[in-house]
């Protein structure tokens, strides 16, 4: 199967509502593991020398620090992949709560760690509804003097109305997701979407 494929197959799989917590946890692993070596493609690297045990080879290595930052509580579900892929990233936490009445986000903590001009920060979140969330975070972090192009935001399932107000809102900053949805209830729950994540990741529904 292609890399596309794969991604389509274990997305189909977090849709089921028929998936059991097992098979839902199985395949947003999966899929969070091809999301973070996707992510390498946009840390800068620099060439380096080794020895093998034979003799000298030319190679690359990451450049730079890289930095998590995991959105609670969905994010969460994605970050020991990302933390497994790079095994010397600093971690960060967001809080971040969609007010029910208003359907806005709201802050409700944060600890993000010291975050340098050259550094490179993948955000994590698996859903992109209103994008009212990503816009959250993304705006604490340029309020922290974190540059747009430092930054790669990475979900699982996006509607379109959150992806264009994300792009529109942070023109250079990098968005992945692996499927887009063109509608939102009256919840602002993607539609058909997979449900609520976290709920379904961590066995809360």
């Amino acid at each position: 199967m292609s890399e596309s494929t794969i991604k389509q197959v274990l997305l189909t799989r977090l849709r089921n509502k028929d998936s059991s917590r097992a098979q839902f946890r199985a395949a947003a692993n999966k899929i969070a593991l091809v999301l973070a070596e996707e992510s390498a493609n946009f840390i800068k690297t620099k060439k380096v020398t080794v020895e093998t045990p034979l003799e000298t080879a030319e190679g690359i290595e990451y450049e730079g620090k890289v930095v998590l930052v995991a959105i609670l509580r969905s994010g969460m579900s994605m970050l020991p992949v990302f933390r497994d892929t790079y095994p010397d990233a600093a971690v960060g936490f967001l809080g971040i709560k969609r007010n029910e009445e208003t359907a806005e986000p709201e802050m409700y903590y944060n600890n993000i760690p010291t975050i340098g001009p050259d550094d490179q920060v993948l955000i994590l979140d698996p859903t992109i509804a209103t994008g009212g969330t990503a816009c959250a975070a993304l705006n604490l972090l340029a309020d922290l003097n974190v540059k747009q192009e430092q930054m790669m935001f990475i979900s699982v399932i996006s509607s379109t109305q959150g992806l264009e107000k994300v792009r529109t809102t942070f023109p250079n900053v990098q968005v992945t997701t692996v499927g887009e949805d063109t509608k939102l209830n009256h919840n602002k729950f993607i539609l058909p979407g997979v449900g609520d994540y976290g709920d379904r990741y961590f066995g809360t529904e």
